[in-house]
């Protein structure tokens, strides 16, 4: 949790420009250790519904020990489930309503299968729309994965996604690019961090329409990034959230549909992903299949397991820290009533007073503070 500036030591304002939260004496006395109640949107398509969940609750449960988080999944048409996917969700999921009756203070939407070339197309538009337009208007600050991230800055900025030529694809280096953002408190400026989309907006794109870029890469792009008033909506591209087998289980996948003629082409490796010596097996691996479809040979089972112990996670600790902070940031702001985004004397529009901060230190610079 945050210091507090109970005296005029010097250092707490030098923290404070640097980007390290540091409450007032004011401000720490208007709070209350509580729970925070956190919805998840599990849009993942049923395979991968289960592990989704576990990832943001282990996320979740890896955050400060004071807090009691409640976390409430749920659920909205549009979203057609199947077997025992439907079972599980009918059982322990909500709906949008009961969610929506009950308040929150805290979303995090992730991503969904992508089946339309053009996004409004998808049959969770207008639900999740729906979901997005609550959030704005009730929730302290929404955490937003992957195709739904691309969905919000189509319906909140006009920013259409580009299709990429080839899936981005495998775990990548990334920087952060806005050192004095309380979300990225404390995290290695530079780390890895997994994508898996064909699709990409650009940060000139997201820049250019008032949000602020915290995260890039060169070869992935923008990994995350804020609404315009720097805590609204958090923005990401990529999976900070994804397990070390994550990348393994979709590639996977795809040599199965290749195993089974549902594409042409081998699957090419996630990028820098595999090791030398995961590569060796799976290249031995892709030559019994290799005989298995010409008629000679059995269908070989899939290395999961020796791969598995081989691939390393360079980006879960990142993950947590950021996760951490954010939910440390609503912790700080949120009322004490679900349903009332933000304490008394918050500002909605620049709840962290960073625009104020860079309206004074940049006066000239484009949307520096909200109209």
């Amino acid at each position: 949790m945050p210091l507090v500036a109970h005296s005029d030591l010097p250092t707490f304002e030098r923290l404070r420009q640097s980007g390290q939260e540091v409450l007032s004496v004011e401000r720490a006395h208007r709070q209350d250790i509580r729970e925070l109640h956190v919805g998840l949107l599990n849009m993942m398509p049923d395979a991968a519904l289960q592990a989704t969940e576990r990832q943001f609750l282990r996320l979740l449960g890896a955050c400060n020990r004071i807090v009691q988080f409640h976390v409430h999944p749920f659920v909205f048409g549009g979203l057609e489930r199947h077997g025992a996917a439907r079972e599980y969700v009918e059982r322990y999921y909500e709906d949008f309503a009961q969610v929506r009756a009950g308040g929150l203070d805290a979303l995090i939407i992730t991503g969904a299968n992508p089946l339309e070339a053009e996004i409004t197309r998808e049959a969770f538009w207008e639900p999740l729309i729906e979901v997005m337009n609550w959030a704005r208007e009730e929730i302290c600050s929404t955490y937003v994965s992957c195709l739904a991230t691309h969905a919000a800055f189509r319906h909140e900025y006009g920013i259409d996604r580009t299709r990429l030529a080839n899936k981005r694809w495998g775990v990548y280096s990334h920087r952060v690019v806005d050192p004095t953002h309380p979300l990225v408190a404390n995290i290695n400026t530079r780390f890895d961090a997994p994508h898996s989309r064909f699709n990409d907006v650009p940060g000139a794109a997201i820049e250019a329409a008032g949000l602020r870029v915290l995260i890039e890469g060169e070869e992935a792009g923008v990994l995350a990034a804020v609404s315009p008033d720097r805590l609204r909506f958090v923005y990401f591209q990529g999976h900070t959230e994804y397990d070390s087998n994550s990348l393994l289980k979709e590639y996977k996948r795809e040599v199965v549909r290749y195993a089974n003629r549902e594409r042409d082409d081998y699957p090419p490796y996630p990028e820098h992903y595999f090791p030398p010596a995961a590569i060796t097996i799976l290249e031995r691996y892709q030559a019994c299949l290799g005989k298995h479809l010409d008629g000679g040979e059995a269908l070989p089972p899939f290395v999961e397991d020796e791969i598995a112990r081989l691939v390393d996670n360079t980006w879960l600790d990142t993950g947590k820290a950021i996760f951490n902070n954010w939910l440390g940031l609503v912790y700080q702001l949120t009322h004490l009533e679900r349903g009332i985004p933000f304490q008394a004397g918050i500002d909605p529009r620049d709840p962290l007073g960073l625009r104020q901060r860079e309206a004074d230190l940049h006066p000239c610079r484009p949307h520096a503070m909200p109209g």
